[in-house]
């Protein structure tokens, strides 16, 4: 039987861009095959810079302890395709498998009948089906790039419309100004539909949400820190909105940031209707939530053995400004919490920001050395890394791995066992958990 990887690499030859934000060719398809988009069970669609995977991730950890069976929606994947679509079921839900996928794609490449169409937009289209064919309470579709024009944005009527956090990324789709991307994001507001607006470090952002929502028609509108406030006190995690106070346990997921997530979680979830759980619920779900690749410490596999004794492994996906700033907050947190030198493994794409990137470690990490990226086109050269961490004060070296970029820590000298953070871009992060054996389940 043909692989789905062997499709997927048929379908790179449908369209000359990778990327090509439209709507025109997917409605299409999806037409031909009998607009699966319109059988699909209450859609929370979510979009944003940062953020979006996390509160996904508390929300159908939540709903999974409320007992209710969740199709979810992300990308890009880590290691495998098949970690995009995750199907629901009673007790927790499971990557498609390879033969329900290839079935997926094989329709929707016959139906497509080889006209243009970007793999991202195909591969949508097949999840759409899956999910149209696969009982479930909910459905949280994650926005892959922007909102307005992007290949998810063909639901009409959501249960719930998210933006999380907004920041400085994809300036070559989205805009080089925080309005202009805010304004992008937006577009999955849609009319009398609930709008929830993640609380946002920039104003400018915040307020071209807001008007957006207003503006579109949507109903409620729910915005971060003034129709619902989260905070850490004593360690737990205090939510309140007009329904009430939650107070709950410190998230699982690691930084302050990630207290933030939980919150417009919640608030998305009540905003959609899902408000009458127990408190218990909500408990397990922040409690039980998992997002591999953002701050997931490796402490098994391969990779801690060929780091020093003692080496905490740290790994993340983070690669724009403000992924670097909660990163280096919670790296922060971590040395109030246990003091140890921290070393950045970092490898970044040549689209990516890395001097504002790596501006947020100065002062904290002691050393950054810079890898490659096996096998990823656009990739910036290790030398290239290093140079850019270079300019603005860091200490840096390179490597040919992270492999051996943890291997040449034996080789240094300081009072304990260093902190690790693999970081600068989810390509890398796929790539260390293919490497360490323990890939996402």
């Amino acid at each position: 039987m043909e692989s789905s990887d062997a499709l997927i690499a048929r379908f790179l030859a449908l369209h000359p861009k990778t990327i090509d934000l439209s709507l025109g060719r997917i409605q299409r398809l999806l037409a031909q095959l009998g607009h699966p988009e319109r059988r699909l069970p209450p859609v929370i669609h979510v979009a944003g810079t940062n953020g979006k995977g996390s509160t996904i991730a508390f929300m159908r950890a939540i709903l999974e302890s409320a007992g209710l069976a969740v199709h979810v929606y992300t990308s890009p994947h880590l290691v495998r395709f098949h970690e995009r679509i995750r199907l629901g079921k009673f007790g927790g839900g499971q990557y498609v498998t390879e033969d329900r996928l290839v079935e997926a794609f094989r329709r929707c490449e016959a139906v497509n009948a080889g006209e243009p169409i970007t793999v991202f937009e195909i591969t949508t289209a097949a999840a759409l089906l899956v999910f149209s064919e696969e009982p479930a309470d909910v459905l949280l579709l994650e926005v892959g790039l922007g909102g307005r024009f992007d290949a998810t944005n063909v639901i009409d009527r959501p249960a719930a419309a998210v933006v999380t956090s907004i920041g400085h990324d994809h300036a070559e789709y989205l805009g080089t100004t925080l309005t202009a991307i805010a304004g992008e994001k937006a577009g999955i507001f849609k009319r009398g539909c609930p709008a929830v607006i993640a609380p946002q470090d920039y104003q400018e952002a915040d307020q071209t949400l807001r008007d957006a929502a207003e503006r579109i028609g949507a109903s409620p509108i729910l915005v971060g820190q003034q129709d619902f406030s989260v905070h850490e006190e004593g360690g737990r995690l205090v939510y309140q909105d007009e329904k009430g106070l939650l107070d709950l346990p410190r998230p699982r997921l690691i930084g302050r940031h990630q207290f933030i997530n939980a919150g417009t979680a919640i608030a998305a979830l009540r905003a959609a209707g899902f408000e009458g759980f127990e408190t218990s619920a909500f408990e397990a779900g922040v409690t039980r939530a998992e997002w591999p690749g953002r701050l997931q410490r490796i402490n098994r596999g391969r990779l801690p053995e060929i780091a020093p004794t003692g080496c905490e492994i740290w790994l993340d996906g983070g690669h724009n400004l403000d992924g670097g700033r909660v990163l280096a907050a919670a790296m922060a947190d971590q040395s109030e919490r246990s003091d140890a030198p921290l070393v950045l493994i970092a490898g970044m794409l040549g689209t990516k920001d890395s001097q504002a990137f790596f501006k947020n470690f100065s002062g904290l990490a002691r050393e950054v050395i810079a890898v490659p990226i096996a096998g990823q086109i656009g990739a910036r050269p290790a030398e290239e890394v290093a140079a850019i961490a270079g300019s603005v004060g860091l200490t840096t070296s390179t490597a040919s791995s992270v492999e051996s970029a943890l291997a040449s820590l034996h080789n240094y000298v300081w009072d304990r066992p260093p902190r690790v953070l693999i970081c600068g871009s989810l390509y890398l992060a796929g790539e260390v958990l293919a490497a360490n054996g323990t890939l996402p389940e």
